[in-house]
């Protein structure tokens, strides 16, 4: 009786954890409190902490329970984050979320998007010179571009062993944007700067919204065809929801589809991050150079945009700089917070989502470029 009592303490978790899940497990309970009482991308931390808490609970190897196990159910639900299929569909359902007429109405503000994925280009030479593979440097990278499904796709491509690590520090910094970037964009423009209004937009009519997928596809594409198969699915997905004639294709991209992808997605990647694969020199490397890629991005964008002014008749507020980081709708809204603190007549949102979006475009392409260099 007592060696059955004894079996069965050391079949616990209790008897089989170490130091190293127990602080696994206090990392996930963070996520989920982050997720839940500070409102940070619940929708992101909340499965990926829940996972966490998944992932380090010690089992025996050879049951079928790790998600490192060929045999196991975990293991099968994370093939769509290590086939890079999941990162598509999502990127489908925010095609059919994003309305991108503000791009429209003022296409210049596209180059802001564009220059904040300058943290993806310093940070993959960063990481080169930290002695990092080019697999691994490029996929560290997209970080920058706080791109969560970009960097888990490119991952998967290029560096498997590292997808927990990335997508955790990438998601990581997505939800801590209200965080992170204030104090940079307070340091880097003036009170005057962050004072300046923005003018009405133009009204942009069906038959462009309509063209604009389409195009911007082609355009992009053939620009960086590497990029087409997240390209491909977020302007799908636009097209979905411009056509009219489509809603319930665009209804299920937007609802059903990426919520149900955004589980599976969020609770598998946080699964992967066992104790024993994720508490790494590595991991801390990739960690401290997300958060140095997150800052130069959001200053990139915002240096460009006081650039642009130099030339501009009509003066942009640099703070839409810091939106250029394709946390859609994020970072439009810290710029939205930023600007209506310093004056509450300032509505900045809608002109932020223009270069907001073009960040998850800038993103993309960037990814398709760095892949197509690296392969």
């Amino acid at each position: 009786m007592y060696d059955m009592l004894f079996q069965f303490l050391q079949n616990t978790g209790f008897y089989m954890a170490d130091f190293s899940h127990i602080l696994m497990i206090i990392i996930g309970c963070i996520f989920i409190y982050l997720g839940i009482a500070k409102h940070y991308e619940p929708l992101l931390l909340v499965p990926i902490g829940f996972g966490i808490l998944v992932g380090n609970i010690p089992v025996f190897t050879g049951m079928g329970l790790s998600i490192y196990e060929d045999d196991s159910v975990l293991h099968y639900l994370y093939f769509g984050v290590t086939a890079g299929i999941y990162p598509p569909l999502i990127f489908l359902g925010i095609g059919a979320l994003t309305d991108f007429s503000t791009l429209l109405a003022r296409p210049v503000l596209m180059l802001l998007g564009a220059a904040a994925q300058m943290g993806i280009f310093i940070t993959f030479l960063g990481a080169l010179a930290l002695g990092f593979s080019p697999n691994e440097a490029a996929s560290i990278g997209i970080i920058g571009g706080a791109d969560g499904p970009t960097a888990i796709f490119l991952s998967a491509k290029l560096a498997p062993n590292l997808i927990g690590p990335i997508a955790v520090a990438a998601y990581s910094y997505m939800a801590l944007i209200p965080v992170i970037q204030p104090p940079i964009m307070k340091l880097l423009t003036t009170r005057r700067e962050r004072l300046i209004k923005m003018g009405e937009l133009r009204e942009i009519s069906k038959q462009e919204k309509i063209f604009f997928p389409i195009i911007a596809f082609l355009l992009c594409t053939f620009i960086a065809p590497a990029a087409n198969i997240l390209l491909g699915m977020l302007f799908f997905g636009n097209l979905l929801k411009e056509a009219v004639v489509t809603q319930r294709l665009a209804e299920t991209a937007r609802k059903p589809i990426i919520d149900t992808v955004t589980i599976l997605l969020g609770l598998t990647v946080g699964a992967s991050t066992q104790a024993d694969v994720f508490l790494t020199r590595e991991s801390i490397g990739i960690f401290l150079l997300g958060a140095v890629s997150f800052c130069i991005a959001t200053a990139c964008g915002l240096m460009f945009a006081k650039i642009m002014n130099l030339f501009l008749r009509q003066k942009i507020n640099p703070l839409l700089g810091a939106a250029g980081v394709s946390a859609v709708p994020d970072s439009a809204r810290v710029v939205q917070m930023i600007g209506h603190k310093e004056d509450p007549s300032n509505f900045l949102l809608m002109h932020a989502m223009a270069p907001n979006v073009s960040g998850v475009i800038g993103s993309a392409l960037g990814a398709g470029i760095l892949w197509s260099f690296i392969k």
